[in-house]
């Protein structure tokens, strides 16, 4: 096989390669459903997470260390802006998602690809530097036995990051012209 100067790296389709761009697919849907739900129970149900967010914000079920309770923050309104960003966040990376997912569909890989490992790259960063360090480590969530939402995090987390490995490596484009 050979790379063609004009049209670029040729493709190459095996079964092994069709049975992981299905599942870069199906995975990729997986998780656009996951956050979507997420992102709607969070707007029907805005109050439950809402606590949630003021809690960790207010850092008042911590150890209340002296020297970390300068970090919390207080003011009603920060938390709720904190929160609706927080769904924003969710709701654009659900859309994406369900992009990717529909390009996934059309057989458009290399779209699906790209606009799919976005879509994760934005949960990525709401679960892995949203929650887990800031709200795990800045606002000490580590700490409270009631409004810890580490484990949920992190299963979001790696959810997100092994549906993106497989979307990755799911690219079946050959770039060594020896091959």
């Amino acid at each position: 096989m050979s790379t063609n100067t004009t049209t670029g790296p040729t493709t190459v389709t095996t079964p092994h390669t069709r049975a992981l761009t299905l599942t870069a697919a199906l995975l990729t849907a997986s998780v656009a459903l996951y956050i979507a739900l997420v992102a709607f129970g969070n707007i029907t149900d805005f109050g439950t997470n809402q606590a949630f967010v003021q809690h960790v914000l207010a850092m008042d079920t911590t150890f209340k260390d002296d020297d970390l309770m300068w970090r919390a923050v207080t003011s009603k309104g920060l938390q709720n802006a904190a929160y609706v960003a927080i769904i924003v966040w969710e709701t654009l990376a659900a859309v994406v998602l369900i992009y990717g997912t529909w390009l996934w569909a059309r057989r458009d890989h290399v779209r699906a690809r790209s606009v799919s490992t976005y879509g994760l790259l934005m949960l990525l960063l709401l679960f892995g530097a949203g929650f887990i360090a800031i709200g795990g480590e800045w606002f000490s969530m580590w700490q409270s036995k009631t409004w810890n939402g580490l484990d949920a995090a992190l299963r979001v987390f790696v959810f997100a990051g092994i549906t993106l490995l497989v979307v990755l490596f799911s690219d079946n484009r050959r770039t060594d012209a020896t091959t």
